[in-house]
């Protein structure tokens, strides 16, 4: 192994393969030549002095040595472009625009007043808005398309990827008073909920492909609108779990009928505030992350500055 260190630019393109899946394809995404490419590559495992890739292959796949160097690469990687965006922000000056994702489930009355705020604060600044259900804010965020996220549960986040708390909803299991888990009196068991069609918010990103939240029942239907999904259970078409400040009012008013789950007493929906860590925090931004996040010793249900 040499005495010499790798560069920044030899891990990047290592990295850039490994994700593009090819030496071509890296060769397109860093506008560079593949012989390039292949000639980093090859200085850099001279230098470390052992093969990151398995030869005679048709796409390049990670010997034992490229996996664990490839974690070292990346997390190398982050640091220099966090601080790299920090710097931009420090210097920048104040943005022309921010861009915010936020999930469906986040409580209007909330999300209108930090923006309320934020304009009066701001005025020459634009914002860029999107409303997503699930993965698709965490999508728009991992894809540079916003800058800034309230996203809802995740099991975990992918490296880029920094989050804080950032509150919770409650959620209401509901049904219309017509509709046959309305006549329970008490709790429902599970395999009642099963029998019964369940209205369930899909996921228009795919990133939460193959889990399922809170779905009981065998028959669902699935819906990427969170408003349709609300008419449906007014229309009594199924069951299903809604953000309490949404259907307190129908609740009140007999429309929706509060179900009790007999396998749990309340459904909670957590918030996260995400943006990725090599993106530049301006002024504006950076006020709306002081809005947004929740204080530690203010982590209850809803709990908000």
């Amino acid at each position: 192994m040499s005495d010499r260190s790798p560069t920044l630019d030899q891990l990047r393109v290592f990295v850039a393969v490994v994700e593009a899946g090819s030496f071509s394809r890296a060769a397109e995404v860093l506008g560079r030549a593949q012989s390039v490419v292949s000639y980093t590559i090859g200085n850099l495992e001279s230098l470390l002095g052992c093969a990151l890739f398995e030869r005679g292959r048709r796409r390049p796949m990670l010997t034992e040595a490229g996996r664990a160097m490839l974690a070292d690469a990346r997390r190398i990687d982050l640091l220099t472009r966090e601080m790299a965006a920090r710097a931009a922000g420090l210097t920048g000056g104040l943005e022309g625009e921010v861009s915010l994702a936020v999930d469906v489930m986040y409580p209007s009355v909330k999300l209108v007043s930090v923006l309320q705020a934020f304009a009066a604060q701001f005025p020459t600044v634009a914002l860029d808005l999107q409303m997503e259900a699930l993965g698709g804010v965490l999508k728009l965020v991992l894809d540079g398309e916003s800058g800034l996220g309230l996203s809802g549960p995740r099991e975990s986040w992918p490296d880029p990827i920094e989050a804080v708390a950032a509150g919770a909803a409650r959620l209401e299991a509901v049904a219309a008073p017509s509709h046959p888990l309305a006549q329970y009196q008490g709790a429902i068991p599970v395999a009642a909920l099963r029998e019964h069609t369940q209205l369930v918010l899909s996921d228009r990103s795919r990133m939460t492909e193959g889990h399922n939240f809170g779905v009981y029942a065998a028959q669902t239907w699935r819906l990427g609108d969170l408003d349709a999904k609300h008419r449906l259970l007014l229309a009594g078409l199924g069951w299903g779990s809604m953000p309490e400040h949404i259907v307190e009012p129908d609740i009140a008013s007999g429309a929706l009928v509060r179900l009790t789950l007999a396998d749990r007493d309340q459904l909670i929906y957590p918030f996260a505030l995400i943006r990725r860590v090599d993106s530049r925090t301006g002024p504006a931004m950076q006020w709306l992350i002081e809005r947004f996040a929740v204080p530690r010793a203010d982590r209850s249900v809803g709990g908000h500055r």
